[in-house]
């Protein structure tokens, strides 16, 4: 039997918690794509991009590599990495979790003062505030605080201490701050909305909440091709209100939620969300 390094067992440990993992190399970052899917030439991982799914045996894509498949995880692509490795990831958003990422001392004293208590993990400089709960992930919300989550990793710095709790709606309300602070005001763009859709009428949330009500409705009453006409109504969706800053995360929920019901996954969700956007320039 083959030795186990010790980076590589604590990612197999995790990933039979239900953790998706991943090495990191020297410098704390992913490794690098192969030559078959530089610069995504290969079309990203299943359901990422509109090309194709990537049949790469290796760790590419960042955190879309992550995974808890132990088969993956101990196969000749993956081994070598592992023995490169200097740390293990995780892809906090496809376990349903969210990392607050506090840099530096200030930041964790605004948590403390801020934040309900969840489970802490210190890290060089700062701590990880582990919330249940996922959301888009969102850089600099505040000075020395990074949001991870979905189609985002984080460092695996160890179990930490503390409960974990739900994730708090101050959070979420720092990263729709964060959106509509990068997404000032209307722009009209050219992928035409599906029917129903139309330009963004700002300051009318009724037209907005009939526009997500109708998008729930359009997947509820899907009765093949779920995962097309999921990524088609977020395109909609996205086409419409993904340049105003009107969408937040409640909204993304409800969406998700209504593709979940139809047996969608977390996984393919986020892929379909991320399609759409990466398909809209966002």
């Amino acid at each position: 039997m083959t030795q186990q390094t010790p980076i590589r067992r604590v990612a197999l440990n995790l990933a039979a918690a239900g953790l998706p993992v991943l090495p990191l190399r020297p410098g704390k970052a992913p490794f690098a794509n192969c030559h078959r899917c530089a610069n995504n030439a290969c079309g990203g991982r299943p359901n990422m991009k509109a090309a194709g799914p990537c049949r790469c045996p290796g760790v590419c894509h960042a955190w879309a590599a992550a995974t808890a498949d132990p088969a993956v995880l101990t196969s000749p692509a993956w081994m070598a990495a592992w023995r490169r490795a200097t740390c293990v990831a995780y892809h906090p958003g496809a376990a349903g979790l969210t990392v607050v990422d506090l840099d530096d001392a200030a930041a964790v004293a605004w948590a403390r003062e801020t934040l309900p208590a969840t489970r802490v993990v210190e890290t060089t400089r700062g701590e990880h505030w582990i919330y249940r709960g996922a959301m888009s992930s969102h850089n600099a919300v505040r000075p020395g605080v990074d949001i991870k989550s979905t189609m985002a990793y984080a460092r695996y710095l160890g179990p930490g201490t503390g409960t974990m709790t739900a994730l708090p709606d101050v959070v979420r309300v720092l990263a729709v701050k964060k959106t509509c602070a990068a997404r000032p005001g209307p722009h009209t763009i050219a992928v035409p909305a599906e029917a129903g859709f139309g330009e963004c009428r700002h300051r009318t949330p009724t037209y907005l909440d009939r526009g997500i009500a109708m998008a729930e409705q359009r997947i509820t009453q899907a009765r093949s091709s779920v995962h097309t006409t999921v990524y088609r109504t977020f395109l909609a969706v996205l086409s419409t209100h993904g340049r105003c800053g009107c969408l937040t995360d409640t909204h993304v929920t409800r969406l998700f939620t209504a593709a979940q019901a139809k047996g969608e996954s977390a996984r393919h969700c986020t892929d379909a969300w991320t399609n759409a956007r990466t398909r809209l320039g966002l």
